[in-house]
């Protein structure tokens, strides 16, 4: 070999290896970069996703609240009065919440006939000792109660006109009210003496159980 040709072929190793030195960092860097670039990717990820938590969190809460189901409200066009005869004699009063939303009715109706002082006893428990009674009357749903009149003494006579509270949670309270509902206006016979009214119930005929003039 000469020695022109020899430094020809050590020009070119050297050229090989600058070559391939350069390659490898080129890949090094870009690597790192992959590397940060996957790192960013993942923390940005997790922070969409710690957001997307926590609004889910603040919807439910908001959601939560929209549920609450509030108190229902007498009034004169939501109470109905009727009095059924026979053995099994008895005054029907029935609620319709004509809202779209739930409410809620706490115990018994708070009745007071023809201006009275005190309203009508309650046949189960007293103002003061309540039982805890609470329904939840659906939308355009119906709530009812029952005052017997099966005796003489407990259909007394015939009432012009009733004053209807709500009581509230407690024993005290009682929610907006009165409603007064007069008799003679709506042609209405409705004749009560010396009786109780019943708690609320979903049904006629389970507040007609809890008064004792059911079938």
């Amino acid at each position: 070999m000469t020695a022109r040709r020899s430094r020809h072929r050590s020009a070119a190793y050297a050229t090989l290896a600058l070559g391939l030195a350069g390659s490898l960092a080129l890949t090094g860097c870009n690597s790192h970069s992959s590397k940060k670039s996957k790192k960013s990717s993942s923390s940005s990820s997790k922070s969409k996703k710690r957001k997307i938590i926590g609004g889910g969190a603040a919807a439910a809460g908001a959601g939560a609240a929209s549920r609450r189901v509030p108190d229902c409200y007498p009034s004169t066009y939501k109470l109905t009065f009727s009095q059924q005869t026979g053995p099994k004699s008895h005054v029907a009063v029935k609620f319709k919440n004509s809202t779209s939303r739930d409410c809620k009715l706490y115990n018994a109706p708070l009745l007071r006939f023809n201006n009275a002082k005190d309203p009508l006893p309650l046949s189960q428990g007293t103002p003061g000792h309540l039982d805890g009674t609470r329904i939840t009357v659906p939308a355009h749903g119906y709530a009812y109660a029952v005052i017997p009149t099966n005796t003489a003494a407990t259909k007394g006579t015939e009432q012009k006109s009733v004053a209807v509270d709500f009581m509230g949670i407690s024993a005290s309270s009682v929610t907006h009210g009165p409603a007064t509902v007069n008799f003679a206006e709506k042609r209405l016979h409705i004749s009560v003496g010396k009786s109780k009214v019943t708690n609320w119930s979903s049904s006629i005929h389970g507040a007609q159980l809890a008064g004792g003039v059911g079938k």
